[in-house]
């Protein structure tokens, strides 16, 4: 693959990989993007926790996917997760890993279950009127 092409899917699976954060930490708050975020926050879910058996415990197939991408384009020395090169790569706050996984989990799981409540909540509203 050229330069050029791998630059490009490296931006897209950047910028879907952020996006998804995004969704999956956000999303239950407006009501409009509730149930992509109940999908979203599922799949992840299933990537982490049931992929994770073969792979890993908190297997993300898109980090999978962009680290591929980023060993085409030379970058060595990746971290294990996306939330790691994005604190510390990106963002250069270098935080400790032990730390951007508790953090992770927390937030993760918060999301998790505020997203399953207004959905809940919205379905039984719906199901009333």
């Amino acid at each position: 693959m050229s330069q050029t092409v791998l630059q490009i899917g490296d931006f897209v699976l950047f910028s879907i990989h952020l996006l998804l954060i995004v969704i999956n930490v956000f999303g239950w708050i407006f009501r409009k993007t509730r149930k992509i975020q109940l999908v979203t926050i599922l799949a992840t879910s299933f990537s982490w926790f049931v992929m994770g058996i073969w792979y890993g415990w908190g297997y993300c197939f898109l980090t999978d996917w962009e680290w591929d991408i980023k060993h085409q384009l030379g970058e060595t020395n990746l971290p294990p997760s996306f939330i790691y090169y994005l604190s510390n790569n990106t963002f250069g706050l270098d935080l400790a890993p032990a730390f951007l996984d508790s953090l992770t989990v927390v937030v993760f799981a918060s999301a998790l279950i505020a997203g399953i409540t207004v959905n809940i909540i919205d379905y039984r509203k719906h199901k009333i009127n």
